[in-house]
C-alpha cells in the first residue's frame, strides 16, 4: 500500500511510498491461524475465509503488511482478507494505488474518500463506509461530514461542487444511463473529462470492492471508528 493510506492511518503528514509489490510468490493456506502475532482467539473473525500464517505467505506480501502495521499501529482487515489470494491481493492494491494516489487531476484526497463513503453506503458496505469515513475525517478535518453523507447525502453540508461530484459518482455506482448532461454538470463545477474519468473509476472500483467485502463478510477494524473524531494528540472527553 502506498504512503497515502499510511498518512490516513497515522493521522499525520506525508510518508514516502512503500516498496512496490513484487510479481511472484505462492500461498499455502493455513486455516484458523491468524496473521497477527496478537492473541485473536476470542476476536470476531475478519471474514469468512481463513487468514494464512505469515510463514505461508509470499515474502513481498508479508513485508508490505508488516510495514503498514508497524507504521500505522494496526493492520486494516482488508490486507488480511485479500492475502487469501496473493495474485489478486497484488492486482487489487496496484489498481487502488493507480486511482487513489495519482498526482494529477482536480480531486483532493478528501474528495476521493467522500466518493467512496457515498457509493459504499448505497452498496451497503460497512467496511468501506467506516474505514473511508475515517480517512475522510482525517483529510478533510471535518469530523461530521462523512457521517452526514452516510445518513443522507442530499441533506449533508456539501458544497455545490461536492454535490455535483457525488451525483456523478452515484449515477455510475447505480448503473444509471450516463449522458452528456452528466459531464456538462461536472464541467460547470470545474471538473473536466479526465476528472469525470477519475470519479467514475473510483466509483466503479469500489463497487467491486464493496461486493468483495460483502461476500467475504469483511469486518472493519475497531480502530477506524474513532479516527479523525478527536484532534490528533488530544484525548477523547469521558
Amino acid at each position: 500500500m502506498s504512503g497515502s493510506l499510511l498518512r490516513g492511518l497515522q493521522l499525520c503528514a506525508a510518508r514516502p511510498p512503500l516498496r512496490p509489490l513484487l510479481a511472484s510468490g505462492g500461498l499455502h493456506r493455513c486455516p484458523r491461524v491468524a496473521y497477527s502475532s496478537k492473541d485473536e482467539s476470542t476476536a470476531r473473525p475478519v471474514g469468512r475465509y481463513p487468514v494464512p500464517n505469515k510463514k505461508d505467505m509470499p515474502y513481498d506480501i508479508v513485508e508490505l503488511m508488516e510495514e503498514v502495521e508497524m507504521k500505522a499501529g494496526f493492520l486494516p482487515n482488508v490486507f488480511k482478507a485479500m492475502c487469501h489470494r496473493p495474485a489478486e491481493f497484488r492486482a487489487f492494491f496496484a489498481y487502488y494505488n493507480a486511482i487513489m494516489n495519482k498526482d494529477t487531476g482536480r480531486l483532493s484526497k478528501a474528495d476521493k474518500e467522500l466518493i467512496i463513503v457515498a457509493t459504499s453506503t448505497v452498496n451497503r458496505c460497512p467496511y468501506c463506509v467506516i474505514a473511508h469515513g475515517a480517512f475522510h475525517r482525517i483529510y478533510s478535518k471535518q469530523p461530521a461530514l462523512a457521517d452526514q453523507v452516510t445518513v443522507n447525502w442530499k441533506l449533508a453540508d456539501l458544497s455545490d461542487r461536492e454535490l455535483a461530484m457525488l451525483e456523478f459518482a452515484l449515477a455510475v455506482c447505480q448503473a444509471d444511463n450516463i449522458t452528456e448532461e452528466h459531464f456538462q454538470k461536472l464541467e460547470r463545477h470545474g471538473f473536466d473529462r479526465e476528472d469525470a474519468w477519475d470519479i467514475g473509476m473510483i466509483s466503479s472500483f469500489f463497487a467491486m470492492s464493496n461486493r468483495i467485502a460483502h461476500f467475504i463478510d469483511l469486518r472493519p477494524n475497531e480502530e477506524f471508528y474513532m479516527m479523525g473524531r478527536v484532534p490528533h494528540g488530544e484525548k477523547e472527553q469521558s
